[in-house]
């Protein structure tokens, strides 16, 4: 049977937790996640995982924040005045907003919340954590 190797396109099933457990998505459910090994579409430590595993093949991978969404970065979190927010907009800790155009923009979260000013916070929600993965090779798609 052959093994997943870069340049493959392959089905996994994966189920994502933090170090306590908590399930922070899974394809359960689901059809599998679809993807091209070698093509940077998911984190490095998922595509790592998958390189060499046959399909059926089923194990659990921990991944340091370094391969999954980086450490948080300082610069990418900023005070805003709340007279620069669109009238029509009530801020509330955890809301996400999109600054710029949907295919330019970036995706901020609001974190703090003061009588001035709003927090954002540009860094994916998962930066800074060490992710673990239940992953399942379902298929490499011929």
């Amino acid at each position: 049977m052959a093994s997943a190797k870069s340049g493959d396109t392959v089905k996994v099933h994966y189920t994502g937790k933090f170090e306590d457990g908590t399930v922070f998505d899974s394809s359960e459910g689901k059809d599998p996640l679809l993807f091209h090994l070698g093509k940077n579409e998911i984190i490095p430590g998922f595509e790592k995982a998958i390189i060499g595993m046959e399909p059926g093949e089923k194990k659990t991978v921990e991944i340091e924040a370094a391969d999954a969404y980086g450490e948080p970065r300082k610069e990418l979190v900023q005070k805003v005045e709340k007279k620069h927010l669109p009238k029509d907009l009530t801020p509330e800790v955890g809301l996400q907003l999109q600054i710029g155009e949907p295919k330019d923009g970036v995706v901020v979260t609001i974190t703090e919340i003061d009588d001035e000013t709003i927090t954002l916070d540009g860094n994916h929600p998962l930066a800074g954590k060490k992710l673990i993965f239940n992953v399942e090779l379902s298929e490499i798609v011929s």
